[in-house]
């Protein structure tokens, strides 16, 4: 945390002032994504690949091997071992488990940081409301799956609460104001309109491609269906690739995603200017409660799912 030149010491508060538990999960959900990422991405580029031999009219034999179509064999043996794979190492559930456990973590340790609820001014011993609250959000995660990972942590996963967040509690009102707008809910803010801005370009590229590789396909369909020519084979190739598209802008949730993401971005908007004009004291636990709420991957999953 660093503190600023001012009367009352505004404070910087960043992701590096969080405890460890925050930084070790955050680091397995990031790993764990980019894997199930990949691994997806290969299988469908490894069905597409193993559709090209059949669509190509050469042939390279070596003996008794046809050289094009052994391609395509590795290809779909490629997909199988590494769908066994998947299901063993099961990447994308850690990686939507560590997901959920590093972003409950960071948001009540805003909530306890700043006063918001249930960690406000008049509790009495809010660590010990902050120790139950978080073990509580972590045993809900344990029972679906998730590794608590504190026994393996240096000083197994003392400190949760760091001096940097005792120091933000203990200052001012409108200094945790300041400090929670600026770090935290612009922050978020930014965020959320990157993101939409990345789904946007998702959604029109993936949906371009889609167009592109199906066209040709419908061309040669028409010409085949009137004996215009003959039968092309490059029409599952081409109706693979269009799946494997499909199949990849589905799982990276483009379209549902611009919505969700413009709503979350335009609730934390409202949000600020509240929070900058008529907010008080009194009404502060509450407003960082929901504003966490509003930030939370659930409630950005139900938008996804809900809104049309």
């Amino acid at each position: 945390m660093t503190a600023l030149p001012g009367p009352l010491r505004s404070m910087v508060f960043r992701n590096e002032d969080l405890p460890a538990l925050f930084h070790h999960t955050d680091a397995i959900a990031i790993a764990r994504q980019r894997e199930a990422v990949n691994t997806t991405r290969g299988q469908l580029v490894l069905l597409v690949l193993g559709t090209v031999p059949a669509a190509l009219p050469w042939h390279v034999r070596t003996g008794p091997v046809e050289l094009l179509d052994a391609i395509g064999v590795l290809a779909y043996t490629g997909v199988l071992v590494t769908t066994f794979l998947a299901s063993r190492r099961k990447a994308k559930s850690h990686w939507q488990l560590n997901r959920s456990a590093a972003e409950f973590i960071k948001s009540i340790c805003w909530r306890y940081a700043v006063h918001g609820s249930p960690f406000d001014t008049a509790v009495p011993h809010p660590e010990a409301v902050f120790a139950s609250r978080l073990e509580e959000g972590l045993q809900e995660l344990r029972k679906v799956g998730w590794a608590d990972p504190r026994d393996e942590l240096d000083g197994s996963g003392d400190g949760l609460i760091t001096e940097s967040m005792r120091e933000l509690r203990d200052k001012a009102f409108t200094v945790r104001k300041e400090t929670y707008i600026r770090d935290r809910l612009i922050e978020q803010r930014r965020w959320y309109r990157r993101r939409l801005q990345v789904s946007r370009r998702g959604a029109f590229v993936w949906s371009s491609t889609i167009a592109a590789l199906t066209a040709p396909a419908l061309v040669l369909g028409v010409f085949q269906t009137f004996g215009a020519g003959r039968s092309f084979a490059l029409t599952g190739t081409l109706s693979a690739a269009a799946a494997a598209c499909l199949a990849w802008n589905e799982m990276r949730r483009h379209h549902p995603l611009i919505s969700a993401h413009s709503l979350v971005e335009t609730d934390l908007e409202s949000m600020q200017a509240a929070m900058e004009t008529t907010l008080t004291e009194r009404q502060w636990p509450v407003a960082v409660f929901e504003t966490e709420r509003i930030v939370s991957p659930e409630h950005t999953d139900w938008l996804a799912r809900h809104r049309m």
